[in-house]
Formats: structure tokens, C-alpha cells, sequence
């Protein structure tokens, strides 16, 4: 998504608090304060400035979630029940961009809650309900990629995964998108399910007991000893931000453009000139097919409408969403726990047009996100098919949605995460509670369709859904089947 003054993109992954501390701080035992303060105030910026607070609750609903909340922060918890309760109350409201973000805690809540030696050592991802194991790592020669995890320390994962979602953000009733940030993949430098885990189920066991079943044979049991950060992260491969980000290759005659993320803004890289030498090879060759690989990528900036004014002959305008703010201007208590990166957030000015007691529509001005995107350079006129998945929510959802809708293109794979609702970002506040400490991400623009429209992702040209036994030989269904598309 981009921010409504600049043009420029922002993603859910924004850093404001730093790296983690070296040390690690002991774990606290009992707070014994009174914290409810956090509440009222928390209440009172999302009520003021939250555009999707409503979109799926009622404010009964919402009252009795901040009620709960408020209760937890006034007996005393400890900064891991805070943590946990206010991860719950936020992704009632159900949007997949406000939550407690784990980048942007202080260092000393990120040492003491989410750093332990308490995490599963390999990676998987969720079939429905079943844990699938994509990649054993520190596990290697106990498991094996496609071995479905049934029970962990005695729990069944089911039960697990029921126990999760409900701390997990999403936009709307989006089960897949949460499933998705479930899983663990390496791509994340803070691991959702590590995190909520740790805090909500383990007991500090050191080792792990799984009951495990192989794609051929019975279960059997496997004892595997626990991870910390340190361990979890140096799994995970080595990205240069200022080196290239994607690739291209060229496979069974089709160019596959792998793009696992958008989130540029922070890079040296001149991904725009890449995108650029890239679609002027791809029409001085004729080239019959193009692929472009979204599956890991949940957003950042909008980098795929320079992928889309390759694609049109005339300005494409973007889909029917009106923006919206709740404020002209931001309460003047509110700004001293409120952070951001760009000032004009506080005070729209006269870009914000009143609707009607609720509600100002952003003035859409040229140049900013909602503008249409204009053709580019030499069209490209073979096949493009994109493959997506519940990852996709931010821009990736907004491009998906771009390409589908325009028929510019064919999406194969699994339905995305985002919502057909619309969803809420474009600018942030980062508050911060004063007595918690704890930090909170509020998105302050919301985008609303012009005519109803379901509560779901979008659903690919092409359904394709994981397998075990895809894993277990390392067979790529989705990319099989796009190359055979391009191939037809």
C-alpha cells in the first residue's frame, strides 16, 4: 500500500524499535500494576482514528473486547499475558494490519517474550488443520519434508491451531491468511506461531515430544530438542536489502519472475531499472510467457504497477474503493504516544471531505495511490500468469486483484489472503502504551468497495492446493501447472 501524501509504499513489516537486545532479559514475573490506563487510551485512538474498527464488529462488540482488555491490564498481569490479551482484543477487529507489531516492540519486550529457547526446529506449513512439515532442518534425519506433525508434547496440532487463531491478524473471516502467518517459513525475522507459541502454550519444556506420521508407514515418536531466536534465524537464508531481490530465469520456454517480496522502500537496489531491462528483453524476444511467483510475498510497496504498465495500452484506473480517514486532525492528547513517518498524518487538512458524522473522504490527488496507472514502455503481449496464495494481503492482494479483475492475466494457485471488503493502511500511527510499554500499529486510511462485495479473498482462475505428497518429492504443483499454461 502506499501513504496518502507521498506516493510512497509501506508495508506491515515496518521497523521502528531496532534490533533485539544482546541480552536477554529475564522474563517478568508478576507486573503488579495497574495498567487499565493503556486501555482507555488504546480505546480512545482506535474509536478516533481507526477507518475499519466497525467493518466486521459492532461497537457493542468491540466495547465488550476493550471491557475484557481492561480487566486483564487492571489486575496486574505479567508483560507475556498483556502481550497475549492485547493481541487477542485486536484481532477482533479484524484487520490484517493492526496488531501488537512485533518488529516495532522495545527491545526489552522483544528479549523477554519472544527469544526463549521454546521453538519448534524445523519449518511447515498448515494443510486445513493438519501441520505439515516443509523443510526438517535442525530436525534432519528425525523428519522428513511431507511427515505430518499429529501431536506436540501431548496436544494435538488442531487443537494448537484452534488455540492461535484467534491472536492472529487477518482481514475479515480470512482463515487461510492466518493459517499462513501460522506457518514457518524462514521469511519472517519474527515467526508468528514461535511467538504466540512460547506465550500461550508452551510450559518451558527444553524438548519437544511429537507424535509423527510419514506419508507411507505408521506414527511413531520423535523427541526433539527445542530452539531459540538466534537458532531459528540462522536457518533462514542471507538477504542483501541492497542487493538484487528477485530473479528471473527462463524455464521450459516461459520467463519466471520470482518477486518473494515488495518491501524496497529501505533498499539501495534499483528494482524499478530492474523491472525496466527486464520487459525490454522480455518484447525484443517475443517471449511467449511470463510467470510471476507472488507466494511469499505479502506486500510493500506497489511494484507491481510497473508490471501493469507493461501490460495496457491505455491508463488502467484502479478498482471502485473509496478511501477514508476517521479525522481531520488527530487528538491533541493522543500524538504524545503516537508515532510516525510522516507528520501530514496528524492533520489531513482539506484532503479530508466530510461524509457524514463517522466518516471524511481522502481527496484523491494526482500522483498518490489511487491515481491510474499509466502504460509504460514497449507492452508486453504474451501470456502472464501469476502465481499467489493466502501471503498475498497488502499490495500483492491490491495487484492480484488488479490483474484478475482486468483479465491482464491468468492467477493460479490458492486463495489470497486481503479482504474483497477492502482493507485498512496506507498511513500508520505507531502508539505506544504508556505503562505497558507496548506498542501497537493503527492504520489510518480505509478502503471501502462502491458495491457490496463478499467476505473472503480472491479466489485464483486456477485452484491449486498443497499436498503432502508434493512436499514429501518436492514437487512444485502450482509451477507445474503454470508452465503447463504457458506451454497451451
Amino acid at each position: 500500500m502506499r501513504d496518502a501524501k507521498s506516493g510512497e509504499g509501506v508495508s506491515r513489516r515496518i521497523v521502528v524499535a531496532g534490533a533485539l537486545a544482546a541480552a536477554v532479559a529475564p522474563w517478568p514475573a508478576h507486573a503488579g500494576d495497574d495498567w487499565s490506563g493503556d486501555i482507555a487510551l488504546l480505546r480512545r485512538a482506535m474509536e478516533t482514528l481507526h477507518p475499519g474498527l466497525y467493518r466486521y464488529a459492532t461497537p457493542a462488540q468491540m466495547t465488550a473486547q476493550f471491557d475484557r482488555l481492561a480487566a486483564t491490564f487492571c489486575a496486574g498481569p505479567t508483560l507475556g499475558a498483556a502481550f497475549l490479551a492485547l493481541a487477542r482484543t485486536l484481532s477482533a477487529i479484524r484487520c490484517g494490519h493492526t496488531y501488537p507489531n512485533f518488529h516495532n516492540q522495545a527491545k526489552s519486550t522483544q528479549a523477554a517474550l519472544f527469544s526463549g529457547r521454546d521453538k519448534l526446529p524445523f519449518w511447515f506449513g498448515w494443510i486445513g488443520e493438519r501441520m505439515i512439515v516443509t523443510d526438517p532442518k535442525d530436525a534432519a534425519g528425525a523428519l522428513r519434508a511431507g511427515d505430518e506433525i499429529l501431536r506436540i508434547n501431548d496436544r494435538s496440532v488442531a487443537a494448537i491451531q484452534r488455540d492461535l487463531l484467534p491472536l492472529v491478524r487477518a482481514d475479515g473471516d480470512n482463515t487461510a491468511k492466518r493459517r499462513s502467518l501460522l506457518s514457518v517459513r524462514g521469511d519472517d525475522a519474527w515467526e508468528t506461531f514461535d511467538i504466540f507459541y512460547a506465550l500461550a502454550i508452551h510450559n518451558g519444556e527444553p524438548d519437544f515430544d511429537l507424535l509423527v506420521r510419514s506419508i507411507r508407514g505408521p506414527g511413531r515418536r520423535v523427541t526433539l530438542s527445542a530452539i531459540d531466536l538466534e537458532q531459528r534465524r540462522a536457518q533462514a537464508p542471507t538477504v542483501d536489502k541492497d542487493g538484487p531481490l528477485w530473479n528471473v530465469r527462463e524455464e521450459q520456454g516461459a520467463h519466471v519472475l520470482t518477486m518473494p517480496g515488495w518491501a524496497v522502500y529501505n533498499s539501495k537496489w534499483d528494482w524499478r531499472g530492474f523491472l525496466d531491462r527486464l520487459f525490454e528483453d522480455l518484447a525484443a524476444r517475443a517471449a511467449p510467457a511470463l510467470i510471476v511467483d507472488l507466494r511469499a510475498n505479502e506486500g510493500g510497496l506497489d511494484c507491481g504497477d510497473e508490471i501493469i504498465a507493461r501490460l495496457i495500452d491505455a491508463p488502467l484506473q484502479r478498482a471502485a474503493f473509496e478511501r477514508r480517514v476517521r479525522y481531520r486532525r488527530a487528538p491533541q492528547d493522543l500524538l504524545p504516544h503516537l508515532s510516525t513517518w510522516d507528520d501530514s498524518f496528524k492533520d489531513w487538512g482539506d484532503a479530508a471531505e466530510p461524509i457524514d458524522d463517522r466518516f471524511y473522504r481522502l481527496i484523491e490527488r494526482e500522483g498518490q495511490s489511487r491515481a491510474p496507472i499509466a502504460p509504460k514502455g514497449p507492452r508486453y503481449k504474451g501470456k502472464v500468469i501469476v502465481l499467489v496464495g493466502a501471503v498475498n494481503s497488502s499490495a500483492t492482494f491490491q495487484f492480484a486483484n488488479l490483474i484478475q479483475s482486468n483479465r491482464l492475466g491468468v492467477l493460479v494457485g490458492e486463495p489470497t489472503g486481503g479482504n474483497q471488503r477492502g482493507i485498512n493502511g496506507g498511513g500508520f500511527f505507531f502508539m505506544t502504551l504508556p505503562n505497558s510499554k507496548l506498542e501497537v500499529d493503527v492504520p489510518l486510511i480505509g478502503t471501502f468497495p462502491q458495491r457490496p462485495a463478499p467476505d473472503a479473498g480472491l479466489t485464483p482462475d486456477v485452484l491449486i492446493a498443497d499436498v503432502p505428497r508434493d512436499i514429501a518429492v518436492g514437487r512444485d504443483a502450482v509451477m507445474q501447472r503454470a508452465l503447463a499454461l504457458a506451454r497451451g
